[in-house]
């Protein structure tokens, strides 16, 4: 439906793990001797975009970030620039993460998940340490100008390693590049994930910084993953555009003087990679 797509831009903090490993299982196996290309060529992370490209007959800009809890943002941020730059007018972006064995080890071991099983609708409230793991892929066509579209994204910013005035700052000088006020964020999707040790950051943006707001989260969807922000920014362009079934099972708190208009996304990664993104109506 889309043609004369400018480039492809995906974010993925792990790629194809589970590929990778049978490669490398592979290299002992056969002694290092001759292996077959076919698990290595699809284990690394830009394989999706390179696949995407080969699929489509694209030529054009083909990039992949693979910087953990920030890959997704930085598509964004790729995006933004090239439309700045007058470089591309229509572009592929996407976040993309699976679950493997081997990446659920290593978090499940860094206390990233829960010990004990708990139901998706409990996960936001539950005050123990730890969240459930997800994975998921989302893709979008962004263009610099559109007359058609779910929801336009404004802005985009990131930390690493923040303080809380860290994160006002952050907050302040994104919204003062783009001629808002706090007042003008009428709805924040909080990437609440069920740890009781994060909930102080999405506390904070809650209320302190916006107590007034309507509040949605996304986590207990689909799990916590390091590109889960992609998922975020479509479910954001859906409520954008009209979409309002799902509501009830999204909605942490709701103002009915608050029509939403816009939707600031706020996140963070195992308290390293906090992000920003705006979208508008």
């Amino acid at each position: 439906e889309n043609k004369n797509i400018d480039g492809i831009i995906m974010g993925t903090a792990n790629g194809g793990l589970e590929n990778c490993i049978d490669f490398l299982n592979q290299i002992v196996e056969y002694e290092e001797g001759m292996l077959t290309p076919t698990n290595f060529v699809q284990s690394t992370p830009n394989a999706i975009a390179g696949q995407l490209a080969l699929m489509d007959g694209n030529r054009g800009y083909n990039t992949t970030y693979t910087n953990g809890g920030h890959a997704f943002e930085n598509t964004l941020i790729d995006a933004l620039m090239l439309f700045e730059e007058g470089n591309a007018k229509k572009l592929l972006i996407g976040g993309i993460e699976e679950i493997s064995n081997y990446n659920y080890n290593i978090d499940f071991l860094a206390d990233h998940y829960k010990e004990v099983a708990v139901g998706n609708f409990d996960l936001i409230d539950s005050l123990t340490k730890g969240s459930v793991c997800g994975e998921g892929s989302n893709m979008f066509i962004v263009e610099a100008e559109a007359s058609e579209y779910y929801a336009q994204i404004v802005d985009v910013a990131q930390l690493t390693f923040p303080k809380e005035i860290d994160i006002d700052a952050c907050l302040s000088s994104m919204l003062e590049r783009v001629n808002l006020q706090k007042s003008d964020i009428d709805s924040i999707m909080l990437g609440m994930n069920g740890d009781v040790d994060h909930n102080v950051w999405y506390n904070h943006v809650a209320d302190d910084l916006f107590p007034d707001t309507n509040i949605f989260t996304f986590k207990h969807l689909v799990g916590e993953y390091r590109t889960c922000s992609s998922f975020a920014v479509w479910l954001s362009a859906q409520i954008l555009n009209g979409e309002r079934a799902f509501m009830k099972a999204i909605q942490k708190r709701s103002n009915e003087n608050k029509d939403i208009q816009r939707i600031l996304i706020y996140n963070h990664f195992d308290e390293v990679n906090h992000s920003f993104i705006l979208l508008s109506k």
